[in-house]
């Protein structure tokens, strides 16, 4: 007779709940989600790889540039709204190294993406598109959130 204990249970039907977008996917199916709910796609790369390049050398100054501002960050069991980019003398208190070890492994066909934005390392961090005019006729990508 096979025994299941509790969390085995738990964690069997949560991977049957789980939504068919966190599924094996590829780039090319990562994309057209990323353009069918929030366009601009194209422009992610670069902020992208620079957020992936940064975390993984540790590069405070780079991350602070790729973040919309107020960020919120959730880090020491606190959440922090941090307002400008000036707060990076603060970076190895709000961005633990199991964060940016996640993001600096991120592969593109493991983003998950929804209607508020992309999801990199399990929900370690958010990027999403932040318009810059009224309309929102253009726009860029940006780190939104960080939940270490």
């Amino acid at each position: 007779m096979l025994y299941l204990n509790n969390t085995a249970m738990l964690l069997t039907a949560a991977l049957m709940l789980m939504p068919a977008s966190a599924a094996a996917q590829s780039d090319e199916e990562v994309y057209n989600r990323i353009e069918a709910l929030h366009g601009n796609a194209g422009d992610l790369g670069e902020p992208l790889l620079s957020l992936v390049e940064a975390m993984g050398n540790g590069d405070a100054a780079m991350i602070a540039g790729l973040a919309e501002y107020p960020l919120r960050v959730a880090a020491n069991g606190e959440s922090y709204d941090i307002q400008n980019a000036n707060d990076i003398e603060n970076f190895d208190a709000l961005v633990t190294p199991e964060t940016r070890e996640a993001v600096a492994n991120q592969k593109f066909d493991q983003l998950f993406v929804n209607s508020d934005g992309v999801m990199l390392a399990d929900g370690a961090v958010w990027m999403s598109g932040i318009c810059d005019n009224d309309d929102c006729s253009s726009s860029h990508w940006a780190v939104t959130s960080i939940n270490n």
